[in-house]
């Protein structure tokens, strides 16, 4: 997202220091500061986590706010320095990371002045995100792409699927409400239903269960069949995928060279022009 022109073309070198260190990590002390901002992350997650167990909270608690404290800080210090540092700050302030940078420090700056918002503070674990960031996994989000391109052109399917789904759970559960005899776990349709899906999906909770001969062997149908509905969504995307790659692969005319990359022009073998579908993604 940030490129090399972004930063303010001042006169004042620390500005210049100060960018290439945030955005950048060609230097000692860009990559010290992303492993510093990795620990921190991490940190800050570990910390999320350990005050939701009532027995460290009770014995760290102090702790845990004075680390925060720190790390909320320092995420703020980075964030000012971000926008003084890039040209096109409507750009940051709105971007992905941008909103995730503002909502990992916010709650905490709004429970000081509303304690209500403390039970926002789980915003912080959005921080995690900024590893992606880190790390430089962006580069790998082209893969990601091709799997939401594929679940977008077969949403229409899936629609239809997840449609058929909430019919045939409605219809399993109110026979179950009928068959079983309003016992226990079955005294409404709503709750025939909820067990019609947890077992459909063959999650087995196991909360609610049948007593009846006949209830048990239509939760018998009922999970058999589960198994061959769960395989309907990724047969449908997998053969979404599958067309989109045959779609993008590239084959040499003259030769039948298949090994060609993605973005050569000439063959490798025989330096024939290769093509490529016009419907190609």
């Amino acid at each position: 997202m940030e490129k090399e022109h972004d930063f303010i073309p001042e006169k004042a070198k620390w500005k210049r220091q100060v960018f290439r260190i945030i955005f950048k990590s060609d230097t000692k002390l860009g990559k010290l500061f992303d492993v510093t901002l990795l620990a921190l992350i991490l940190l800050s997650t570990v910390i999320v986590m350990m005050e939701s167990v009532e027995i460290y909270d009770a014995k760290l608690h102090h702790i845990f706010i004075v680390l925060e404290i720190i790390i909320t800080a320092f995420f703020t210090i980075e964030y000012a320095l971000r926008i003084i540092t890039i040209r096109n700050k409507r750009s940051y302030i709105f971007s992905f990371f941008g909103i995730i940078d503002l909502l990992a420090i916010l709650p905490f700056y709004l429970s000081l002045f509303f304690p209500i918002t403390k039970y926002f503070l789980i915003l912080r674990m959005l921080r995690m995100l900024r590893v992606f960031r880190v790390l430089n996994l962006l580069d790998f989000m082209n893969d990601g792409n091709v799997l939401l391109r594929a679940l977008k052109n077969s949403s229409r399917k899936i629609y239809i699927f997840l449609l058929f789904l909430m019919i045939f759970s409605v219809i399993a559960g109110s026979i179950m409400f009928m068959v079983e005899g309003h016992r226990e776990g079955f005294e409404s349709i709503p709750q025939s239903i909820y067990w019609a899906v947890v077992t459909v999906t063959t999650v087995g909770y196991g909360d609610v269960s049948p007593g009846t001969p006949l209830g048990k062997f239509l939760s018998v149908l009922l999970m058999l069949a589960g198994y061959s509905i769960i395989a309907v969504p990724t047969g449908i995307v997998t053969a979404e995928m599958r067309n989109k790659r045959q779609n993008l692969e590239k084959e040499c005319d003259r030769c039948g060279n298949d090994d060609v990359d993605d973005d050569a022009r000439f063959c490798k073998i025989c330096g024939e022009k290769v093509k490529i579908e016009k419907d190609a993604l």
